[in-house]
């Protein structure tokens, strides 16, 4: 009976393994080159309240297949910077809002940097938009980093 049992635990595990295989978890991780590169997101419209309109761009350097700087900054549809002025014109929660987001641009690219992934990434409490442009501007950067054999 331990016969048998070792038996289908053996056919279960190489199960796994093929599967593992066939559905891609097996394949090398990506490898990048070393530069600089940026990427930038689509645009964001404005969320239901009229908020957030813009873009992310970044900037990374990549050194030995690692991300060792980062840079995001964000910008209204017309290109203007978002800093500390931003928001100026709003009710005092709006801007206080729009300056969390303001702030958290810095926080990410720190994230990235730290964690070497965007996996490392989250987002924070109140500036969800701004995590969403961060990530989709570095995955578009990533891409063309990326070394493809």
């Amino acid at each position: 009976m331990k016969q048998f049992k070792k038996a289908i635990a053996l056919l279960l595990l190489f199960t796994v393994c093929l599967t593992a295989i066939a559905c891609g978890k097996s394949s090398k991780p990506k490898t990048y080159a070393d530069g600089v590169y940026s990427g930038r997101s689509s645009d964001f419209q404005e969320d239901e309240s009229g908020n957030g309109a813009g873009y992310g761009e970044v900037t990374i350097e990549i050194k030995n297949n690692r991300i060792v700087s980062c840079t995001f900054k964000m910008y209204e549809l017309d290109g203007t910077l978002k800093d500390e002025t931003y928001g100026a014109d709003l009710s005092k929660e709006n801007r206080l809002k729009a300056q969390k987001a303001v702030q958290s641009a810095e926080k990410y690219a720190e994230m990235l940097v730290s964690a070497g992934t965007l996996d490392g990434v989250d987002a924070i409490s109140g500036a969800t938009i701004s995590c969403k442009e961060f990530k989709e501007a570095v995955e578009q950067a990533l891409s063309k980093a990326e070394i493809t054999e």
